[in-house]
């Protein structure tokens, strides 16, 4: 299933939202799910973390009607990058034992999100190199 730029973006804008308040606003939540302990360091860490999920919301939700250009494949490669990467580790922290299986939900999201944005990148720059 393709989805356009405009929903994918969207999407992406409101679950960075909600990331956002998650990590600025109750970090202890998102950390038992992946079955770590809650630290002044880790808080620390979580806040700053709360502070960029709000930057990409704001950024994806801004170029959510960006037609297909360099910019709008910069932020979709830029995302694909972030998501993928995250995803790695996530899987790596798991298959090592420091997080639990809730991290999974995780990488799952990151794996697709990062799929829906290069298939989105992929079939903007085929209509780009047609027209």
């Amino acid at each position: 299933m393709q989805l356009s730029f405009r929903t994918l973006s969207t999407f992406a804008a409101v679950l960075c939202f909600l990331l956002a308040l998650v990590w600025g606003l109750a970090p202890q939540w998102l950390l038992a799910f992946w079955g770590m302990d809650f630290s002044f360091a880790v808080g620390l860490i979580a806040r700053r973390t709360a502070v960029l999920f709000a930057a990409l919301s704001v950024m994806f939700y801004l170029v959510r009607h960006e037609p297909p250009s360099s910019t709008r494949n910069a932020v979709s490669l830029a995302f694909v990058v972030g998501c993928w990467g995250l995803a790695l580790l996530g899987f790596g922290e798991w298959l090592n034992g420091h997080v639990g299986p809730g991290i999974l939900l995780a990488v799952a999201l990151e794996l697709a999100l990062g799929l829906a944005f290069f298939q989105t990148r992929r079939v903007s720059l085929e209509l780009d190199t047609a027209g």
